[in-house]
C-alpha cells in the first residue's frame, strides 16, 4: 500500500501544475444530455430511451463488446414504469468534456426500482448535426450506497491541453501509452497504472465505492488481480486532441472482464484520468 501511495504522490507532484494551469472545461452539455437520457428512461422505459439517445456505432458489454443498436434493437417492447416496468433511474456525480466540446463523459450512481445497483459510466459524442449520442454505455457492481444524491454538484474534470493536436495523431499516442500500461500490467498491475494516472483519476471496478481521492485510488488498485493481460481494441480522441476514451479485453488468473478508460493530454503528457474494470461472470 505504501509503494502505491508513493507512486501517485510522485504522479501527483509530476501533473500538478499542468492540472493548476488549466481552465476548467465546462461539461454542462453532456450533464445535460445524460440528465435527458436518465429522465427519458423514466417515461418510455430502458430500451426506447437507450435506442433514442445513442450513436450508430455505439458499443456495450454484453458480455463482450458489441453493437448496442443490436442489443437494445432486438428486445421485445417492454412495460414502462408508469405500466409497472422497471424503472431504471441514474445521475452524474462527476464529468468531463473536451476543449473541442465533442467528446465527453459522466459517471454516478445508478438505481433499480429505488435501490442503488450499480455505478454507471457514459461516454458522450457530439454529432454533425450537434445533438449528444452515447457511443459506450456500461456499469460496475460497485458500493453506490454514499454517492452523492441527484440534487447535488457535478464535479467537473479540469480543462485539458489548450494546444490543439491533429485527432489521429492523438489517439496513436494514446495507443502507445496503452500497449506501455499493458505490458508493464502483465507483471505489475499497480505500477503500471501509478506511471500514467493523473492525481485527480477516478477508478472503479472492485465491490469498493468508486476511487476518487489518491487513498481511495490505491484502495481500488490493491484490491485488483497483481497481473492482468491488457488488449486494446477501440476508441477515439476528441476533435481537440486533449481528450480521448479507450476500450479493451482484461484477463487475469481466474477471470476475465472488459475495461474502459478517459485519457487526457496534459501538458503534452497523456494521463489516465478515469479507469473502470468490468469483469465477465462465468457461466
Amino acid at each position: 500500500m505504501l509503494k502505491i501511495l508513493s507512486g501517485l504522490a510522485l504522479a501527483a507532484g509530476l501533473a500538478a501544475g499542468a492540472t493548476a494551469a488549466a481552465a476548467p472545461a465546462d461539461p454542462a452539455p453532456v450533464i445535460a444530455a445524460e440528465r435527458a437520457f436518465a429522465a427519458r428512461a423514466g417515461e418510455v422505459g430502458v430500451a426506447r430511451s437507450f435506442l433514442g439517445f445513442m450513436a450508430d456505432d455505439a458499443i456495450v458489454f454484453a458480455p463482450d463488446p458489441t453493437s448496442a443498436r443490436a442489443v437494445y434493437g432486438a428486445r421485445p417492447p417492454a412495460k414502462t414504469p408508469k405500466e409497472g416496468g422497471t424503472l431504471l433511474a441514474w445521475w452524474p456525480n462527476w464529468a468531463g468534456i473536451a476543449r473541442s466540446g465533442d467528446l465527453g463523459f459522466t459517471t454516478g450512481p445508478a438505481e433499480v426500482n429505488g435501490k442503488r445497483a450499480a455505478i454507471y459510466f457514459t461516454v458522450w459524442r457530439r454529432q454533425p448535426d450537434g445533438a449528444w449520442r452515447w457511443v459506450y454505455d456500461g456499469g460496475a457492481d460497485g458500493d453506490a450506497s454514499t454517492a452523492p444524491g441527484p440534487g447535488a454538484r457535478v464535479a467537473a474534470l479540469p480543462g485539458g491541453d489548450p494546444a490543439p493536436l491533429d485527432p489521429a495523431l492523438a489517439f496513436g499516442q494514446v495507443q502507445a501509452a496503452e500497449v506501455a500500461l499493458a505490458a508493464r500490467a502483465t507483471t505489475d498491475v499497480p505500477a503500471a497504472y501509478t506511471s500514467v494516472l493523473a492525481p485527480d483519476a477516478h477508478m472503479q471496478g472492485s465491490p469498493l465505492a468508486p476511487a476518487a481521492t489518491p487513498a481511495a485510488v490505491a484502495r481500488e488498485l490493491a484490491a485488483r488481480p497483481v497481473a492482468i493481460d491488457f488488449a486494446a481494441l477501440g476508441g477515439g480522441a476528441s476533435r481537440a486532441g486533449d481528450l480521448a476514451w479507450t476500450y479493451g479485453d482484461a484477463r487475469w488468473a481466474g477471470g476475465r472482464g472488459h475495461y474502459v478508460r478517459i485519457w487526457q493530454r496534459r501538458a503534452g503528457v497523456w494521463a489516465l484520468v478515469f479507469d473502470q474494470i468490468l469483469a465477465v461472470t462465468p457461466g
